[in-house]
């Protein structure tokens, strides 16, 4: 008789930390094994194409019901699954909640849980807090783009944007590139450049040059490695924060996970122009209304809207995953500017979310949850 019985283990967000989530060189060497496999075709997202980055929830500006929320600054309710393979062979939807009023009463702007699957039978193995898992999975994307396309003696960070975002970025690029000793920062406020630089001093005392700058200019000019990690509200490009072709130096990389905009120095031919993955880029230019930039302020939908507009050739779009299998270049010379755009992709929650679940298996941590030992209905 066939056993029926399902369990599956809860992880809070202590235990994902004991189960080693906050491993951001681990992370970052998981998320270059997820990119070969991306490449490769061994995944599958949701949308007709398999590359959407999820489902969102909207709401309307105005709505006959007073309790329905209203569509506010980084209001997110949404649900992106995907699939795995490889050494994975897992499952998972990442339920992603956000709100930037949380903050007014001490809460992160976004709450995430994580769910992940067999793939045979579609039972729960793991239901995880998803925060930490989430931001340290996005923050690996530029330390694996600066893995392959930052100069080897790369010394200076440039950081708009000291939030979580930040962090996990920067640690990133810590793991990425040995020699950096020196970091710029500009931020909004006080409490979170405080935090910040607390964070930075313990973590890496090896960053010995710590400035706060004023402007996005000084952010840029002179760092080897320079990376926008604010929020803000979306709809006016010209509101995002800029990138000029004159402020960049010979040889930097430019890893962009939030809004962004280019001068059109940034944008011509002659600046490399890596994406997370191609593929995510066009499901999102399908799913969203034109001008896709005033949408998503990630720096590939403008590369998008170029294309759209005869501005710009497809084929000046790089894929990151082809550049880590080795089917694309990574950095040819010193002189090089680089520029990725940072999407992020519910694929990378399944694959350190996997991990994370395994180590946790191994380890006994967790709390065992039974669904059921024989279900009701059948």
């Amino acid at each position: 008789m066939s056993n029926t019985k399902i369990d599956f283990i809860y992880l809070s967000e202590p235990d994902m930390i004991k189960a080693g989530v906050t491993d951001m060189p681990g992370c970052v060497d998981t998320m270059e094994e997820m990119f070969v496999l991306l490449h490769k075709g061994d995944y599958r997202m949701a949308g007709p194409n398999s590359d959407s980055h999820g489902a969102m929830i909207t709401f309307p500006e105005e709505s006959p019901f007073p309790t329905m929320p209203k569509p506010t600054a980084d209001r997110r309710l949404m649900a992106m699954p995907a699939y795995l393979g490889g050494d994975f062979q897992t499952c998972g939807v990442k339920w992603y909640g956000s709100n930037i009023a949380n903050r007014e009463h001490g809460l992160p702007r976004s709450i995430l849980m994580f769910t992940l699957t067999d793939i045979v039978t579609s039972a729960p193995l793991a239901y995880m807090s998803a925060n930490l898992l989430s931001a340290y999975r996005t923050g690996a994307i530029p330390g694996v783009g600066a893995r392959h396309l930052a100069r080897k003696d790369s010394k200076v960070i440039g950081l708009l944007g000291p939030g979580v975002m930040g962090k996990t970025t920067v640690a990133s690029f810590m793991a990425a590139c040995p020699e950096l000793d020196t970091i710029k920062i500009k931020g909004r406020g006080k409490d979170s450049l405080d935090r910040f630089l607390s964070w930075v001093k313990e973590e890496f005392p090896q960053l010995v040059n710590i400035e706060i700058v004023d402007n996005v200019e000084a952010v840029v000019r002179d760092s080897d490695l320079v990376t926008y990690c604010n929020s803000g509200e979306t709809g006016d490009p010209s509101t995002y924060p800029i990138v000029k072709r004159e402020w960049v130096k010979p040889g930097a990389f430019l890893a962009m996970p939030a809004s962004c905009s280019l001068d059109d120095g940034m944008s011509d031919g002659n600046i490399r122009k890596v994406m997370d993955s191609i593929g995510l880029y066009e499901a999102w230019y399908e799913e969203v209304p034109k001008p896709a930039h005033n949408n998503i302020p990630l720096i590939g939908m403008r590369f998008m809207d170029m294309i759209a507009d005869g501005l710009m050739k497809h084929e000046e779009l790089e894929d990151l995953g082809a550049i880590i299998a080795g089917d694309t270049p990574a950095r040819q010379n010193d002189d090089e500017i680089i520029i990725l755009s940072v999407g992020g992709m519910p694929v990378e929650d399944v694959a350190w979310a996997t991990k994370i679940y395994r180590n946790a298996l191994e380890n006994n941590i967790g709390v065992k949850l039974n669904l059921w030992d024989e279900p009701v209905l059948r």
